[in-house]
């Protein structure tokens, strides 16, 4: 249900965004901003998350990013991501000046170990079966869709540099395998998974985050 309503809300916010960006390219063609960003927050852990964002109108953007995590093992646990991602921005008082509000759209590929994993707890299958897997031996493989809303406010630094402070909440939509790094073995037996091959998941939560250093490029 919750799923439904903000897919509702971000078709609402998609139609008048189209129909507001029309309205303005109507009235007039205002000077084409590019920045190119990357998220300062993610820097010191060794994850890149890089940008473009490029300007349609007087207080419409598109922004383009990539999201890498590019660790087999880090603390212990899978922390490989590979996700691409495109916004879609309103800014209330006019591109790349104060607040923003969107929708984004996602999409990548994943081996990590899911936060409810990290215990040495005994894993049980959907039917209550216990296993021999300890929860912390075992991780995710496989891929994700994501449909959500983002926020921010955007504001000078200094000369051609901007911050941007964003957050971003959806509906995640997995498909994948899961795995015991012990023994190789997939844990997921075909009850956990419905007799699919895939194992499937879907959650509402935040997806996307941080500070984005922009530079103007023209």
């Amino acid at each position: 249900m919750k799923n439904k309503i903000l897919i509702s809300l971000l078709g609402l916010f998609a139609l008048n965004t189209l129909s507001a960006q029309t309205a303005e390219i109507t009235e007039e063609k205002p000077e084409t901003k590019v920045y190119i960003k990357g998220n300062a927050l993610f820097i010191p852990v060794g994850i890149v998350n890089v940008g473009i964002e490029h300007q349609l109108s007087k207080k419409f953007t598109l922004q383009g990013d990539v999201f890498i995590s590019p660790w087999k093992s880090f603390a212990g646990k899978h922390a490989q991501a590979y996700l691409l991602g495109f916004d879609g921005r309103y800014y209330f008082s006019k591109a790349f000046e104060k607040f923003y509000i969107g929708a984004n759209i996602s999409g990548g590929a994943f081996n990590i170990q899911k936060w409810n994993y990290w215990n040495d707890n005994f894993y049980y299958h959907r039917d209550d079966e216990p296993t021999s897997y300890i929860q912390s031996n075992l991780y995710q493989k496989g891929y994700t869709f994501i449909l959500g809303a983002v926020g921010g406010y955007q504001f000078k630094w200094k000369e051609r540099w901007n911050i941007d402070i964003y957050l971003g909440i959806g509906t995640m939509q997995s498909f994948y395998k899961g795995y015991d790094k012990i023994s190789g073995d997939r844990y997921d037996n075909l009850i956990d998974r419905k007799g699919r091959e895939w194992d499937r998941s879907g959650e509402l939560l935040p997806y996307r985050g941080g500070i984005m250093i922009s530079y103007k490029l023209k």
